[in-house]
């Protein structure tokens, strides 16, 4: 755990939350600041970040239960879809440095335009050097 960190704090039940799902390992809760309403965080109880130094063991629980939510997102709310999301570090857009998924259900008409645009490499030379420089720093 870690002292300063907001989600160490839910698991410690020293803030409150909306619980969705619980076991030994991991807390899944409602967000408080949902982009769509069902918007929920599936984090583990132990404290990782990011999700590149997080065990590969703690990863799959992580995301048997993110898959779960999101049955039951379709399910429960009748969600048209459903977006995960997973960000590691402030340039991505993480705000809480402690490894977590964002399950947020999708309906046809939530008005949500977060989905991403895509672009394209300047040539396929260029695609095929990033693809070599990634290919080369594997583990």
């Amino acid at each position: 755990m870690s002292h300063n960190c907001i989600f160490c704090k839910i698991i410690k039940g020293e803030i409150p939350c909306t619980k969705i799902y619980e076991d030994p390992e991991v807390l899944a809760f409602m967000d408080i600041g949902p982009v769509v309403k069902g918007h929920t965080l599936v984090i583990p109880k132990a404290h990782h970040n990011p999700l590149m130094d997080t065990p590969p063991e703690i990863l799959q629980k992580l995301i048997t239960v993110v898959q779960t939510i999101a049955r039951a997102q379709k399910k429960g709310l009748e969600a048209d879809g459903v977006n995960v999301s997973q960000a590691n570090g402030a340039a991505a857009g993480q705000v809480v440095p402690h490894i977590h998924f964002h399950v947020i259900p999708r309906f046809t008409t939530d008005g949500f335009h977060g989905n991403w645009i895509p672009k394209k490499y300047d040539s396929l030379g260029e695609m095929q050097d990033y693809a070599d420089r990634i290919r080369k720093a594997l583990d």
